[in-house]
């Protein structure tokens, strides 16, 4: 709107716009040690995992559910999300005297995703071991079957494989750092379809496969577990060495000391 200045200008300046606000700053918290107090009400995203296993009491089957959920953080400054699970759970319908243990480690790892050392918690689990032999669980590369110490460290094995999977570890069972979540979890977002492990990840070894010292990729030599010491005359499987006895790990659990 045009003024008329009836009055004799003495003088003028320019009128300055005013510098504005800067964004506040905020401060650092990393989304991965987030304390989630409860697991929220309402629907999670799930996996569902079918998880087989042999030892010395034959093959046994177990299902678990994993839940995740995102978290909110603030890394350099910025508010980032990242996907994190916090639920482990052992559906009820195969509870039993044997499963209460897989009961209780499951709600363990529940307050410890929730607590934010999840991680940390599975990979203790790995180191579990007991005095019934070697437990068969999962294949390498090399389509040899992987071996571990007890029920409990073949179970954790297959968790960090489905976290693996979803993209919170790597291959080596390691956390991914918090700066390639929430890229992934962006991209989820964008897209529409989880994180899937490229073409170079997919061409390393399996969780618990063995490598050998010398970097060779010799299939014999890189394979994992004991030597094949005959095959089970009831299903034809290999027999490995257990407690002094050949015992079938192909699947029937057969064992020549009965």
């Amino acid at each position: 709107m045009a003024v008329e200045i009836t009055s004799k200008i003495v003088g003028y300046r320019i009128k300055q716009d005013e510098p504005a606000a800067p964004e506040p700053v905020l401060p650092d918290e990393n989304p991965l040690t987030v304390r989630i107090p409860s697991r929220p009400e309402g629907t999670l995203e799930a996996v569902s995992e079918k998880i087989s296993y042999v030892g010395a009491e034959g093959r046994k089957k177990v299902y678990l559910l994993v839940s995740f959920m995102p978290v909110e953080g603030a890394v350099g400054g910025k508010r980032v999300v990242i996907e994190r699970p916090v639920e482990f759970f052992f559906p009820s319908g195969q509870l039993s005297s044997e499963h209460q243990w897989i009961t209780a480690t499951m709600r363990s790892l529940s307050l410890a995703a929730r607590g934010g050392y999840v991680t940390q918690a599975v990979a203790d689990l790995r180191k579990v071991a007991w005095d019934k032999g070697l437990v068969r669980c999962g294949w390498n590369r090399h389509g040899k079957p992987v071996f571990h110490d007890s029920e409990v460290s073949a179970i954790a094995w297959s968790i960090q494989q489905i976290l693996y999977r979803r993209g919170f570890l790597d291959q080596d069972g390691n956390q991914v750092p918090v700066e390639d979540l929430v890229e992934r979890y962006a991209q989820r977002r964008a897209n529409g379809y989880v994180w899937q492990a490229d073409d170079e990840d997919a061409e390393t070894p399996e969780l618990g496969t063995v490598e050998p010292i010398d970097g060779g990729t010799d299939a014999s030599s890189a394979s994992a577990g004991p030597a094949v010491v005959g095959h089970c005359p009831e299903c034809r499987g290999e027999l490995i060495m257990m407690d002094g006895c050949p015992t079938c790990y192909a699947g029937c659990g057969w064992s020549k000391c009965g």
